[in-house]
């Protein structure tokens, strides 16, 4: 078993690898770029709109409106001064050099090494010079004498194993730096100090003090000021890059928008003085009716502007694929369903506009949503139906905190009212839904804009209409996206779950046992796997063709045999293990053959894993033969990689060793699905997969319950009645 967090994102690619992953990038984030454009493209700003611009302190000769939403940017100098205080406030950054004081000490060691082998003051000023020391022939005389030598060695290490191991810098921070903490980093791991706590080279000098050998000699001070001086090197050293790099990173984070202004919001009132924030207003709207074509020419910064401006909505969405769903993002197929239903959308939204109404309602958001959400589950739903919701609402002919408000609640509510589609009763339950969020957003928005009871039926009434397209339009395009995606749904598992299925009649005729076997085997797999929130369709469906290989040579498997046939009594060990082990192989190229897909697939190698085949290695180790390898004993694998395979693989076990009991007791069932678990658990075959510790117990719950029901106790009915008893005998009949 695993923990659920996701490896970490590979930010350093190796050289060989880089061309790779700017392409397989490269096609995952272009239909983004696509997107961006063609919304561009489809959504025109209004034209035929200019602003005035009244200097400030001049009197306005008429009302100036804005025509629709846009910002007001700061100017070079406000943005650098905000960017500027912004980064003051970043704590610097210091590497603690564990490899500086692993060099001072050995420097000092050396040092009083060397020393003690001098025999004369000549040869100790040598020696001193050797190591940068420059002593006076009092300080050497002084250093001759071995007591002290020894004194001076000692109190030199104090300082480097209590000062300067906790970090020395060259300067004390608290005369570098204005902030008031400090960041000391060390092997990757960092720690905040306060600014005075961390020490420099005079702070180090005073605290010699406390270690100090000599502390009343003249001599003894000077000569230990100077092996400071000799040995000294920072161990806290300033790592201006890392520093530099973070305060650039918050400088980048400044808002650039001074003001907002919103659709029909009055910039200046006829007769008023202008002020500067009018005026700031105005040019702000003159420079963005240029960049949207309002005037003659098209501004070519402008218009990359806003189509990087849909990019970035866009790219919440493919993040979130990037980092939350990377089983979507590494399928292109899937990313090009994504890019279709999104590109439906900005289309669907266009045509409206043109062709039907202004009015949001009729945006095939819910459609989206809902397709998203029975393809890729609800929460990625949730997210898309937001990002489209802004995207949309986003270019100037749907402005208005009233578009946005419509399209993103009745989007999200079509992504929740979708979670499953199993029945028909669920599209209508889906379609009630989103009516009834198209009708609560258009009361709630009708009492904040004034609207008349007519305006709030009318958009109800288009979000109904909305509902009910949406609801067919998915019916029909659902098997079309998903077999383009190669994606599978509830759907797909319930006609997979079809006991007239060519497969599965083919397993119930020709491996009877082996069917039964399945069946029980998923009632228990579904109940487990409903039980901790893991998908129980799939699981029953996975169970239901996890032994289809069996049906190559059903008579070599227990459950198909008859009482006292059994062909692997007249073969080898190996032999009868390569037959075992060839059902895995053998139900993929079935499956195959029989169009299943991966997520059911993968019940066939996993629900194994790469357990031994213990009955025939026993038997091979019995005959007193050469030690048998134990590859040729062990299923091909791989282990489970969900958790619904890993509780197949449970259960696969406990379904066929509680029909060994002669008592299958509550307690007899309990511990047989114990002892079972702990042995997968032992032998590693859920390490790959996502199950906790909590969920496993929970899963052996639910076993125990289903297995005790199914092998309750029934009581003995009269003979007379001609009912079966427990000592019941044909021939007494």
């Amino acid at each position: 078993m695993n923990d659920r967090r996701r490896a970490p994102l590979a930010l350093e690619p190796r050289a060989s690898e880089l061309p790779r992953r700017i392409v397989y990038h490269g096609a995952r984030w272009l239909p983004l770029v696509v997107l961006a454009i063609l919304t561009y493209l489809l959504y025109p700003v209004v034209g035929g709109f200019d602003a005035p611009i009244y200097e400030v302190g001049e009197v306005a000769p008429g009302d100036v409106v804005a025509p629709f939403d846009f910002v007001v940017r700061k100017t070079p100098a406000q943005l650098e001064r905000e960017a500027d205080a912004l980064a003051a406030t970043v704590r610097p950054i210091y590497d603690l050099r564990q490899e500086a004081v692993d060099s001072i000490d050995r420097h000092v060691n050396g040092l009083f090494t060397a020393m003690s082998a001098a025999d004369s003051v000549a040869a100790l000023l040598d020696t001193a010079l050797v190591y940068d020391l420059r002593l006076t022939a009092d300080e050497a005389e002084f250093l001759l004498q071995d007591d002290h030598r020894s004194e001076f060695r000692r109190a030199l290490r104090r300082l480097v194993q209590r000062d300067l191991a906790r970090g020395v810098a060259r300067l004390a921070p608290s005369d570098a730096e204005t902030a008031r903490e400090i960041v000391v980093r060390r092997d990757g791991t960092d720690r905040v100090i306060p600014v005075d706590s961390a020490l420099g080279w005079v702070q180090l000098l005073e605290r010699r003090r406390a270690v100090h050998p000599a502390p009343n000699s003249v001599i003894g001070d000077q000569l230990f000021v100077k092996l400071l001086i000799a040995t000294f090197q920072p161990t806290l050293v300033p790592n201006v890059l890392a520093t530099e790099s973070l305060r650039a990173e918050l400088r980048a984070q400044v808002d650039t928008v001074k003001d907002r202004v919103r659709n029909s919001e009055r910039i200046v009132a006829e007769h008023e003085v202008v002020t500067t924030e009018a005026n700031d207003r105005m040019v702000a709207l003159r420079t963005e009716l240029l960049g949207h074509g309002g005037a003659e020419r098209l501004d070519v910064p402008a218009a990359l502007g806003r189509v990087l401006a849909n990019a970035l909505i866009l790219s919440i969405f493919w993040l979130l694929l990037l980092l939350y769903r990377r089983e979507t993002y590494s399928s292109l197929r899937q990313v090009l369903v994504i890019f279709v239903l999104f590109g439906i959308v900005v289309l669907g939204a266009a045509a409206n506009l043109r062709f039907v109404s202004e009015q949001p309602e009729l945006i095939p958001i819910p459609f989206a949503a809902m397709l998203i959400a029975v393809l890729f589950g609800g929460r990625v739903a949730m997210i898309a139906a937001a990002v489209l919701a802004v995207l949309i609402t986003a270019q100037p002919v749907y402005v208005g905190p009233a578009a946005l408000y419509i399209t993103l609640l009745t989007g999200v509510a079509a992504a929740i009212g979708i979670r499953v589609v199993r029945r028909r009763a669920h599209i209508l339950g889906t379609v009630a839904i989103v009516s009834g969020a198209f009708a609560l957003v258009a009361l709630t928005a009708g009492l904040q804009s004034g609207w008349s009871v007519a305006e709030v039926a009318a958009s109800a009434g288009r979000g109904t209409i909305n509902a009910v397209v949406s609801a067919a339009l998915v019916s029909i395009g659902l098997p079309l996206f998903e077999s383009m995606g190669r994606v599978t749904t509830d759907v797909t598992l319930l006609e997979l779950s079809d006991p007239s299925r060519p497969l599965l009649r083919r397993l119930a005729t020709e491996a009877s046992g082996t069917y039964a076997h399945s069946i029980a085997m998923a009632n228990l797999c579904e109940a487990a796997c409903n039980a901790i929130g893991a998908n129980g369709l799939l699981a029953r469906v996975g169970c239901y063709y996890h032994d289809v290989g069996k049906l190559k040579k059903p008579q070599f498997f227990v459950e198909n045999q008859s009482p006292g046939a059994n062909p692997h009594d007249k073969l080898k060990p190996d032999v009868s293990a390569t037959i075992i082990r060839n059902h895995v192989k053998e139900g993929l190229a079935l499956a195959d053959d029989y169009g299943l897909p991966d997520v059911v697939k993968a019940f066939i190698p996993e629900h194994h894993g790469t357990a031994e085949i213990t009955y025939f290695l026993d038997r091979a180790r019995t005959r007193g033969e050469d030690e048998p390898s134990p590859e040729c004993y062990r299923y091909p694998g791989p282990r489970p990689r969900s958790v619904e395979t890993a509780v197949a693989m449970l259960a696969d076990g406990v379904e066929a060793a509680v029909r060994v009991l002669a008592d299958p007791s509550p307690e007899r069932v309990h511990d047989v699905i114990d002892h079972l678990a702990r042995q997968r658990v032992e032998a590693g075959q859920l390490n790959d997969a996502p199950l906790t510790l909590a969920q496993l117990d929970r899963v052996k719950q639910e076993f125990v319950q289903v297995l005790t029901g199914i092998h309750h106790n029934r009581i003995d009915y009269p003979a007379a009645t001609g009912g079966i008893r427990a000592e019941w005998d044909r021939t007494a009949v």
